[in-house]
């Protein structure tokens, strides 16, 4: 029986209202069946749950949203399934504007939407509309294969929620739209607003932030005590992505994104998804993988593994130009510097180092000259950092002078990920370049006294990881 998509398979909801398909799944139930389903079921206790630890922190955040729009009604909408194919869904992730704002996080329900109503005073009444669940004596219960307990599994009442989460609750039938609603992501005051608020993290999210490296990190250490078996598979980059999400999902939600598994000359292309290669020894694997916890937080990692244990000589020599990059880059990340900086401080090592090598028609001054320069590029075509917390790629909706022109605050957290690719078929690179890609990157957190490598534990040196093969392999 399929986890999904099964409510055709009723033929009927109770003995006078057939159900309407349009699939040839149909089964009746018999009379026997309508007039019993309600019954012989044990009570179920409705004890109050005491508020999660997030509760205080999404009503702080809330606070600001109602501060900065009086008067207007604002409905913030968690989103609704989405269908992967014929009758089965995706599974559902609530939208991180929602989840911030509610606590409400891998527990969500589909189709619930958070709404500020202005008040007669100065703020907001804000409440949470949801569809709760149907009593057991009627036919949702057992007919609907989408919200029926009988197929899901319990799900949430008002009170419950209510308490858990400090917010007012409403059935999601009471909910009356508006003409003049200001519906997050269609209004763009409200959507940019509320990613601009996430710039900065708060006490909870930065614990949330390290549980989920903590997590990811223990998803490489799998990584790298399975590469046998990995070398052996024929689809190893498949394993690489299968070990990880295993971790993934016993110590949190869920990937954070979908995992790159990069083997030889995959590495050098930036989104490498299909993992569908070999992890051929004598080739460099670079994997870039995130573990999203149980409050949507996700880390976003980087580590390039030389697949035999050891480096060659020029792997090495790139690998160690881009650390030399990441360090940089880590070195010019302070409280009150512009964001842009940390980029422009990993690319002077970038085009410095394969200036040295002759890869460049120009010198690395040339090369960094932002008008016409930019032949370093080619190596390395991404950005350095960008933001991380709920989302991967946090607050994309913030103005450019408040993330990329930004300045670095204590309390942001963002990566570094600097990298060099020199794909198969280059001909502007010596042979022996040809199909080394390599990426390092890190998740940090940025104090009043400077940038934390929140996933300095996983190692980072050629030399640390070498010996993290070596110490996993005995």
């Amino acid at each position: 029986m399929s986890t999904t998509g099964d409510s055709d398979t009723i033929a009927q909801t109770d003995a006078e209202k057939p159900v309407t398909t349009s699939t040839n799944r149909r089964q009746p139930y018999g009379q026997g069946f309508l007039d019993t389903i309600s019954e012989g079921w044990a009570e179920r206790a409705e004890t109050a749950p005491p508020a999660r630890p997030q509760a205080a922190f999404a009503a702080a955040r809330r606070a600001a949203v109602s501060a900065t729009f009086p008067g207007r009604r604002l409905l913030i909408p968690a989103g609704e399934l989405k269908q992967r194919s014929n009758d089965t869904d995706y599974p559902f992730r609530a939208h991180s504007a929602f989840s911030y704002l509610t606590g409400w996080a891998s527990d969500a329900e589909p189709g619930s939407v958070l709404v500020f109503e202005p008040s007669g005073t100065a703020g907001h009444d804000v409440t949470l509309y949801f569809r709760e669940r149907a009593d057991r004596t009627t036919a949702e219960f057992y007919s609907d294969a989408s919200i029926g307990e009988f197929w899901i599994g319990p799900r949430p009442a008002l009170a419950g929620v209510a308490a858990d989460l400090g917010i007012a609750t409403a059935h999601i039938d009471a909910l009356e739209l508006r003409a003049d609603d200001a519906v997050v992501d269609e209004d763009e005051d409200l959507t940019r607003f509320v990613s601009e608020l996430r710039l900065v993290k708060d006490e909870y999210e930065i614990a949330q932030m390290q549980l989920a490296v903590d997590v990811t990190a223990r998803g490489f250490d799998d990584i790298v005590a399975n590469l046998p078996g990995i070398m052996a598979h024929p689809r190893g980059e498949r394993i690489v992505e299968g070990v990880f999400h295993k971790r993934a999902r016993s110590d949190g939600n869920a990937v954070g994104y979908d995992t790159i598994a990069a083997s030889g000359p995959h590495a050098c292309y930036l989104h490498w998804t299909r993992n569908d290669g070999a992890v051929v020894p004598g080739d460099l694997i670079l994997i870039d993988a995130g573990a999203e916890v149980d409050s949507l937080y996700t880390a976003d990692i980087t580590r390039t593994l030389p697949v035999s244990g050891r480096f060659t000589e020029i792997q090495r020599k790139v690998y160690e130009a881009v650390r030399e990059a990441a360090d940089a880059a880590f070195a010019a990340a302070q409280p009150g510097v512009k964001f842009r900086q940390v980029h422009e401080a990993a690319m002077r090592v970038i085009a410095a180092r394969v200036a040295e090598w002759g890869l460049l028609p120009v010198s690395a001054e040339e090369a960094l000259d932002a008008d016409s320069g930019g032949h370093h590029r080619r190596y390395m075509v991404h950005g350095t950092s960008h933001h991380l917390g709920i989302d991967v790629h946090d607050c994309a909706q913030a103005r450019r002078d408040m993330y990329y022109d930004g300045l670095l605050e204590a309390g942001m957290v963002f990566t570094i990920e600097p990298g060099l690719y020199f794909q198969i078929d280059d001909l502007t690179v010596p042979e022996e370049y040809r199909g080394i890609g390599v990426r390092i990157e890190d998740d940090i957190l940025m104090t009043a006294d400077g940038p934390v490598n929140l996933s300095a534990g996983i190692p980072r040196t050629a030399d640390e990881v070498e010996a993290w093969i070596a110490r996993q392999s005995a």
